[in-house]
């Protein structure tokens, strides 16, 4: 069968990596896709801000399976136009993906349908926004409405930082139209998980949990990325604790997305925090997380095109996965000044060294591939994955490849898992 992945970063190239296991892929595409990926599909232009160069491309190669990675095609509607010319597609509608497209439609989606989740006001104006912060307590959360590639949240200490940040989120400086409207929400105190499910519109069935690193720097400090690195073992919840939040979160979405007339197909990416009070939902994805696929796909043992089908096809079912109980852990190394300004065209040296450690696979994000060597193209660049029988096994490998690999301006955090390390 011929499969097709739309996108181009460090989720795209795990998923042809998992992929390209099943025997029942003849030919693998990747579209636009990187100089990683080039090593493992082939790579097709496309721009995935224009459904109607998705479609031209659905159109030239007529995939028996497409897989949608980032979440703009999904919120343009690229799995409406697929279904509707009878091409198989694994994600949610564009009136399902509004769960990740509005945080306002999704605080306001979670309180219809009683679900757990912070105190919040969605606010469309300044002042607005100065009378709502009479409500908080500090720290306050604001959050940027629309899609900002994780980049649209601070937690603010003050209730004038609050205020400025939401100023230039709301006049187009921070994030662009993304920040049209934002939302306030109680700043919640735990653990995070990234808690994923796969779903057919009816049934559910979770993935292996895993823990985002979401801040630049070590401990937590500095500005949200989209993910510097994340984690998945056995241990990060029990089976009791799964149970309850595929009882309590996962089906009710999906059963409160049909029933608003939105069925809901693909994979359901809950991002929690764990509180003292209960888990209570921070935010949806609509799609596999980026870097939680990567030490997710690591622990998976079963063919992935039977679950995508199966989402598909409307048979979801508990035994659509097998896992390993190894740990597996993915450090992501960006380039220099992000997530601000960063340049690009830096060459990489080090990957085969990297790559040779036992247990190791570097995956691409942002980079490129000229005359045989690679170079940075993007502000988070590589995402080096090991997976071990132990946590802190697979931590040792993963840093050991990234010792191994260079390029000018590289950074990482050094405290990926350490936490779970340390209980």
């Amino acid at each position: 069968m011929k499969v097709l992945v739309l996108g181009n970063g460090g989720r795209e190239h795990a998923l042809v990596w998992k992929l390209r296991q099943s025997p029942r892929v003849s030919k693998l595409y990747c579209a636009p896709g990187n100089g990683g990926i080039e090593d493992e599909a082939e790579c097709l232009p496309v721009n995935l801000k224009s459904l109607e160069s998705l479609v031209a491309l659905g159109e030239k190669i007529r995939p028996d399976l497409t897989v949608v990675g980032p979440e703009l095609p999904l919120t343009l509607g690229v799995v409406d136009e697929f279904t509707r010319r009878g091409w198989p597609v694994f994600g949610p509608t564009k009136a399902a993906a509004q769960l990740e497209a509005s945080k306002s439609f999704a605080k306001e989606f979670l309180q219809r349908h009683h679900i757990p989740t912070a105190p919040y006001a969605v606010c469309d104006s300044i002042d607005e926004v100065r009378s709502a912060l009479t409500h908080f307590h500090l720290p306050v959360v604001v959050k940027a409405d629309g899609l900002a590639a994780g980049k649209g949240v601070v937690i603010a200490a003050t209730k004038e930082e609050a205020a400025a940040v939401a100023a230039e989120m709301l006049n187009g400086k921070m994030v662009g139209a993304a920040g049209a409207r934002v939302v306030l929400e109680e700043c919640l105190e735990g653990d995070e998980l990234s808690f994923l499910v796969l779903s057919d519109g009816e049934r559910v069935a979770p993935l292996v949990a895993a823990q985002d690193h979401k801040r630049v720097g070590d401990g937590d400090t500095g500005p949200n990325t989209g993910g510097m690195g994340a984690y998945s073992t056995a241990s990060i919840i029990d089976d009791e604790m799964r149970d309850w939040l595929v009882h309590h979160i996962a089906r009710p979405v999906v059963e409160g997305m049909k029933a608003e007339g939105a069925e809901y197909k693909g994979v359901l990416y809950c991002g929690l925090m764990m509180t003292a009070r209960g888990p209570m939902v921070l935010e949806f994805n609509c799609r596999l997380g980026d870097p939680e696929t990567q030490p997710i796909l690591m622990r998976l043992e079963s063919d992935l095109v039977e679950a995508l089908e199966a989402s598909i096809e409307g048979r979801v079912s508990d035994g659509d996965f097998k896992w390993s109980p190894d740990a597996s852990v993915c450090v992501v190394m960006a380039s220099g000044g992000y997530p601000g300004t960063y340049d690009v065209g830096k060459n990489i040296v080090g990957l085969g060294a990297a790559a040779g450690i036992e247990g190791v696979k570097v995956f691409h994000a942002g980079t490129s591939k000229r005359a045989g060597e690679f170079y940075t193209a993007g502000g988070r660049v590589l995402g080096v994955s090991a997976r071990a029988p132990e946590l802190q096994t697979a931590v040792a490998r993963a840093y050991e490849a990234c010792e191994k690999i260079r390029f000018d301006g590289a950074h990482y955090r050094k405290d990926i898992a350490a936490r779970a390390l340390k209980k």
